[in-house]
């Protein structure tokens, strides 16, 4: 992707230059993963169906590897060893990497970090309301992938596992159960006593905490489970109430009664990332938890105020009718001259006899919405808060927390807000007041946890200032102290710290971190303000709080209440970074892991989590938390809408791994705590996209589509179980060709001592050592830039279309025909270039390249323990033989275009071919590697003939242009029934190929336009790609030409 720096003379690209130029790039991105999948794919298959031995159960495998042993491996003739079957292969490996200790930080023998440098991730904590997801199968084969090869690197590498409790998201799932099926016949929260339900929710935890650590192990994940991390407990806590304690006492945490996000079916203030924007056009009837007709939104309904002292009234519309009873003012534009004269007047309240309005004027309202006069609820709306603190207008909440209407709604007191909704419209029907009702373009505010419509409501809470903080926090991304890419995630992370506000911290929960805050009430004195930030203390004890309390207030009878709600679960998740690690204490792994180096996770949470890990880190330790945050897009499914339950495209990674059937999908369905419709929805998805289930795929298949998934761009993924099924065919040809480099090696062969170059290899051999050479190469720069899709199109076609398809294939005439040194060479070169790409694919495929690297002879000396802790391969010079490498791409060439040519004519027996060379080099080659040329040529004989360069083709031919090198020639005369119709089939591949030239010619001055050094290999390509057109061009026109000459 084009940088926007640039060197030399000339301009620096444009943005709509850099825009291009990313966009040509993704699209070859994209295209090269496409023809990826397809090369793995294979025949299409009408249903999953086991891929190993016939015959063969994997359920009857049975490992008899001692816990925590090596492996046993049974001989390759086993039926359960003959084809690739995850159970089989996955099997034992993970329980011995684990007793090996080869997770834990490799150090230096005196325990400092090793010279290469530490690599550090703290995994982000799943919450333990459920399982893991196909979302935290992506993370976790991203973290992995990471930590693997920065571990094969030597580097000294960290990550550290752990969960979040995930306060409400938990209360809520525990409810939901308690809902369904009653414990000791309590169904509902405050049935039970606090300590009661908290218990109910540690058990839930314990259940599910027990469900993730096996998924994440199932999965490979190299995590030290010696250090494994839980938000609440006892060291994490003391984390959250010292960080707590410590703010309040900068003033930073304080006391305030404003509007927050209120669930009245939770009865607890919301973070925004709990509430969902639903966009509505117009009227629209919702189902709303509580209510058993659907409730009516997306509607303005006009009505007016009668002007006290006159006759006059003023017309206003509102889309929530209920909030008329917590109405104080009305507010006009300055400038509308309807309304000047009312500016200071007095609206009276319909239904509130002593309730009196004022009417303002301020330059925020918007004289064209509506009638131009705004009715102000301070206490329910945002907007209006900030109108009635500039104002000074009087606050009237009229609602519980339950969502019933207070004393404050006069007559409706007690009654459910929505019925309050119909009956203020026809009460102001009544009154005359009402003027008319029309559908109204707007947002809902819907709780993610419980479906209900969430409310502006005006309540004490505890708060966090936000705004002393946000600017060191967007200092350390600015100046590249910490690196956020893709850079669109970086732009959105800037322009949320620039409008942070302040941070809401209270939870009106159950389960979650009880804030250490104590009112204070004085013996013989009224009770404070609840919201009076004086009359409250904190500390890490009560103690130590009541010890502050007595400071305050000396000489006085005290007595403390500590607060009931909790903090947000994002205020310890905050923490995370160095809160595993041991603060507030200065432990040794604090000192030698902090900071983190990578943060990895998805783009949505950058505002909710990743901004606060920021702003704690540098206030609390005075360092960044990480140096490197990188975002992966979002899983989506295959019709590319977002994962949901209740939709039933959420998929448990496990049932990917072993495969499930259809009716298995539905049954946990109806497990779950989905509504009946909710289930026959989820069902009907699940039935389309799975009709036969989904198929066993197995970890290293599941892991290797997920990171291919994932492009440098972040963009989201479309999850598709077929794309995933193609891998586990790729699995499959590594485990198959594995077996015949076993078989070709035979038992007593052991490996050179090193995989230098002995200058006695063949050409093939040559290309195969390049072409690894180059894999290794560019692996290790994808992995290095984040492109990791890139990083495994790379080792598929190293692997698949080099090794397997190529070399692989042309071993095999070696091994029948070739002398024994021929033979030996060529056993070298197979093991070096499998044992090679064995390593370059173990960081994304852990089990199955232990099982075969672990099958494979050790070179002399190497006493290496494990793949996951072998050297990752390196760049090595003497590898590189381009001239080796462009000489048989001339070789491949010219066979694949006889075997498209063959297939082509359907030539079936003894057949005639030439190779025209373009240039004395290529003449040289295809003259060295005749042999070659028709042994991969197919397997139809076939007569080759090398011509000289500028030598005329016989007459009666028709070509493939091979490159800008050579072309090939197969002799179709008195095979073809028509030869017009040939002619045409030739223009048509000249047409083809001059509207490539003209692409290539555009795309050349686009390029040439850019002054930038990132764009010298794109011209180059582009360069190449001109010269292949035209011989392309060339070779058409001669075909057409001979064609046209067969028919005169």
């Amino acid at each position: 992707m084009a940088s926007t720096q640039h060197s030399g003379a000339g301009k620096p690209m444009s943005e709509k230059q850099r825009l291009k130029a990313e966009k040509f790039a993704l699209k070859k991105e994209k295209q090269a993963q496409q023809a990826q999948q397809k090369s793995g794919a294979g025949s299409k298959e009408k249903k999953p169906k086991n891929e190993g031995a016939p015959g063969v159960d994997p359920k009857d495998w049975v490992d008899e590897t001692p816990a925590g042993q090596r492996k046993i491996l049974g001989p390759l003739d086993n039926d359960f060893h003959k084809a690739y079957i995850p159970k089989v292969v996955e099997s034992a490996w993970y329980s011995f990497w684990e007793e090996q200790g080869l997770f834990k930080p490799r150090t230096e023998e005196d325990g400092s970090i090793k010279s290469k440098g530490k690599y550090v991730i703290a995994m982000p904590p799943p919450n333990v309301t459920g399982r893991l997801h196909i979302g935290h199968a992506l993370a976790l084969s991203l973290e992995d992938t990471l930590i693997r090869w920065h571990r094969m690197r030597q580097f000294t590498t960290l990550y550290i596992p752990g969960c979040d409790h995930a306060g409400i998201a938990t209360q809520a799932v525990v409810e939901k159960q308690l809902a369904k099926t009653p414990k000791d016949g309590k169904s509902k929260r405050q049935d039970f006593t606090r300590a009661e339900f908290v218990q109910l929710c540690q058990e839930w935890k314990e259940d599910y905490h027990q469900a993730i650590n096996k998924t994440t192990r199932r999965l490979g994940v190299s995590s030290d489970w010696s250090r494994e991390a839980f938000t609440m407990s006892p060291q994490l806590s003391r984390a959250v109430t010292e960080t707590f304690v410590q703010l309040h006492s900068e003033g930073l945490i304080y006391r305030a009664n404003r509007l927050v996000h209120w669930s009245c079916r939770l009865s607890t203030a919301l973070s925004t990332l709990e509430v969902d924007q639903k966009e509505l056009e117009g009227t629209t009837k919702l189902d709303v938890p509580g209510y058993e007709r659907k409730i009516e939104f997306g509607t303005l309904t006009y009505f007016k105020y009668r002007i006290e002292g006159s006759d006059e009234t003023i017309e206003v519309a509102t889309t929530r009718p209920e909030t008329i009873l917590g109405d104080t003012g009305i507010a006009v534009h300055p400038q509308d001259d309807r309304y000047k004269h009312l500016v200071g007047k007095i609206a009276q309240h319909p239904i509130i006899a002593d309730r009196k309005l004022r009417i303002i004027a301020d330059e925020h309202v918007d004289r064209e919405f509506g009638t131009g006069a705004v009715k102000l609820t301070p206490a329910h709306d945002h907007n209006d808060f900030a109108l009635g603190k500039k104002h000074n207008l009087e606050f009237i909440n009229i609602l519980n927390d339950d969502g019933t209407l207070n004393g404050n709604a006069g007559p409706y007191a007690g009654e459910k807000r929505f019925n309050v909704r119909y009956a203020i419209t026809e009460k102001l029907k009544e009154l005359g007041l009402y003027t008319k009702q029309e559908p109204n373009k707007m947002v809902v505010p819907i709780c993610s946890r419980s479906g209900d419509i969430v409310e502006p409501y005006l309540k004490p809470q505890w708060w966090m200032k936000m705004e002393p903080l946000t600017q060191p926090a967007i200092d350390v991304v600015e100046s590249g102290e910490l690196i956020i890419r893709p850079d669109l995630q970086k732009r959105q992370y800037l322009q949320w710290m620039r409008n942070l506000q302040d941070w809401c911290l209270s939870r009106q929960l159950w389960w979650g971190h009880q804030i250490p805050a104590y009112f204070v009430t004085i013996e013989g004195e009224d009770d404070g303000d609840d919201a009076d930030d004086n009359y409250w203390v904190c500390g890490r004890t009560e103690q130590e709080a009541r010890e502050k309390a007595e400071e305050k207030f000396p000489s006085k009878k005290l007595s403390l209440r500590r607060d009931e709600d909790v903090l947000d679960t994002w205020f310890s998740s905050g923490l995370w970074p160095f809160s595993t690690l041991g603060w507030p204490d200065r432990t040794t792994d604090l000192e030698r892991f902090f900071p983190n180096t990578t943060l990895e996770t998805g783009w949505d949470i950058i505002p909710f989590w990743v901004s606060r890990m920021i702003i704690f880190s540098l206030k609390l330790t005075g360092k960044v938390p990480f140096t490197e945050v990188f975002c992966h897009g979002l899983i989506r499914d295959s019709e590319g809408r977002k994962m949901s339950k209740s939709l039933g495209n959420v998929v448990d990674p496990i049932d990917i791994m072993d495969g499930i059937g259809l009716e298995e999908l539905y049954q946990k369905l109806r497990q779950g705590n989905l509504a009946q419709s909710e289930i026959k929805n989820a069902e009907r998805y699940q039935k389309k996209a799975f009709p036969q289930g989904i198929p066993e795929i197995g970890t290293d298949a599941l892991r290797f589509s997920l990171i291919n998934y994932t492009q440098s761009s972040g963009s989201d993924i479309n999850f598709d179980v077929k794309t995933m099924h193609s891998y586990r065919k790729f699995c499959n040809k590594l485990y198959q060709a594995t077996k015949y480099v076993l078989g070709r090696l035979g038992e007593g062969f052991v490996p050179r001592e090193t995989s230098s170059l002995t200058g006695k290899e063949s050409l093939p051999e040559r290309w195969i050592l390049t072409k690894m050479n180059t894999a290794v190469s560019q692996v290790n720069k994808a992995l290095e830039a984040r492109e990791f899709s890139r990083s495994t199109q790379i080792s598929h076609r190293y692997l698949y279309d080099e090794l397997f398809d190529v070399f692989i294939e042309n071993s095999k005439s070696i091994f029948s025909d070739g002398s024994a040194e021929e033979v030996r060479s060529a056993q070298d070169t197979l093991y070096t270039t499998l044992e090679t790409g064995l390593r370059l694919v173990s960081p994304f495929m852990p089990f199955l390249t232990e099982e075969l690297w672990q099958r494979l002879p050790r070179r002399l000396g190497d006493d290496t323990l494990s793949i996951t802790v072998a050297l990752y391969p390196e760049y090595e010079l003497p590898f590189n033989d381009p001239e080796s490498e462009a000489a048989y791409e001339l070789v491949l060439g010219c066979s694949k275009g006889l075997r498209s040519l063959m297939a082509e004519y359907s030539i079936k027996d003894q057949g005639l071919a030439y190779v025209t060379p373009l240039n004395e080099q290529s003449h040289a080659t295809a003259s060295a590697q005749l042999p070659a040329i028709k042994a991969l040529g197919g397997k139809i004989p076939i007569d080759v003939t090398i011509l000289q360069v500028g030598e005329a083709v016989p007459t009666g031919c028709a070509g493939f242009p091979v490159s800008a090198d050579a072309a090939v020639y197969v002799e179709v005369k008195g095979r073809i029934q028509d030869a017009t119709k040939e002619v045409e089939k030739a223009k048509a591949k000249i047409a083809e190929a001059r509207r490539d030239q003209e692409e290539v010619l555009l795309l050349k001055a686009d390029l040439s336009k850019i002054q930038d050094k990132d764009v010298a290999e794109a011209m180059q390509s582009a360069e190449r790609r001109e010269q292949d057109v035209a011989a392309r061009l060339q070779a058409w026109e001669e075909t057409a030409l001979m064609f046209e000459k067969l028919n005169i």
